[in-house]
């Protein structure tokens, strides 16, 4: 029997002959194909949702993070699997499954012949009480050098350079970030204080240019990984690089080790539940878009939320 399939689609990331021209491709003339096209206020839940009950036994996220965030949001809990065709500047979620970049066609045939596999979610909700709304991510959320360092990008520049306008804003993000005061608890266990520069959660471990800022990070395990940075001034930045590029990077892959390194300045921990309130409010990101500023949030995993080809 054929299958259902649902394309979620950003019209500013692909032109729509471009798209139907490789599914046709991949899939044939005749494939049953329902098409939702995202919008300016919606990057795909609620067309992500409406081709779950139309009964899509795939439904394809074309475009960023955010579309792709979104669209494994609505998929999460049912039978009906995620397709990836990454559009976008980051491409996290892509880069971490090994999706290909660039090639739709390549995309496509990687969902038409792939097997779903398990994939979990995060759930972050914003502010305290009940009433705060989870927001799933699939890769990383945080604050620190790379929320700031998204605000601080300048979206002129984004849409022509791609990631490499985040380089510019690295130096004013390093600058504008200070240490701040933190309690944080993972799982059942106390809160600790501490004081912290840069706080990542993630399911995936690798950002762009292949860098691993989270080595233990398995997007099926059943955990989320954590990194808290307090480096200040230079040699606590020389530490903080030193642990990801080389501790943690190829010194690691050389070694095979199994467990991510800590130092003085870079710490790393994992947990199912993590709930951390801020002494002042952040930038915050989630899975590499802004999400405003934040003085606390809770995070949880989801295991094997999402079947993904």
């Amino acid at each position: 029997m054929a299958e259902r399939i649902g394309i979620v689609w950003n019209p500013v990331k692909v032109t729509e002959d471009e798209l139907k021209s490789a599914v046709e491709q991949v899939f044939g003339a005749d494939a049953d194909v329902t098409w939702w096209e995202t919008t300016e206020h919606d990057p795909g839940l609620v067309m992500a949702a409406e081709a779950v009950q139309a009964g899509c036994d795939v439904v394809v996220a074309v475009g960023g993070d955010g579309t792709v965030r979104t669209v494994a949001e609505a998929v999460a809990g049912t039978d009906t699997a995620l397709g990836i065709v990454p559009r976008g500047t980051g491409n996290l979620l892509a880069r971490n499954l090994g999706v290909p970049l660039g090639d739709i066609s390549a995309a496509l045939e990687r969902i038409r012949d792939g097997e779903a596999r398990p994939l979990d979610l995060g759930w972050v909700a914003l502010g305290d009480g009940e009433d705060a709304d989870e927001q799933a991510f699939t890769v990383m959320i945080g604050f620190g050098i790379d929320a700031q360092m998204l605000a601080e990008t300048d979206d002129e520049l984004k849409a022509k350079a791609g990631w490499l306008a985040y380089v510019q804003a690295l130096g004013r993000a390093a600058a504008a970030t200070e240490l701040v005061d933190a309690e944080i608890a993972l799982d059942d266990e106390d809160a600790e204080s501490v004081r912290v520069h840069t706080m990542l959660i993630g399911n995936c471990g690798t950002i762009q240019g292949g860098i691993m800022l989270l080595p233990d990070a398995t997007p099926d395990d059943g955990r989320l990984d954590v990194l808290l940075v307090s480096a200040e001034g230079f040699a606590g930045w020389l530490d903080t690089a030193r642990s990801v590029l080389w501790d943690n990077g190829l010194r690691r892959l050389l070694s095979r080790a199994e467990d991510a390194i800590s130092t003085d300045s870079a710490t790393h921990a994992s947990a199912e539940r993590i709930r951390v309130v801020l002494r002042e409010p952040q930038a915050f990101e989630i899975d590499g878009e802004e999400a405003g500023e934040v003085s606390s949030f809770t995070v949880r995993v989801q295991a094997g939320a999402v079947r993904v080809r």
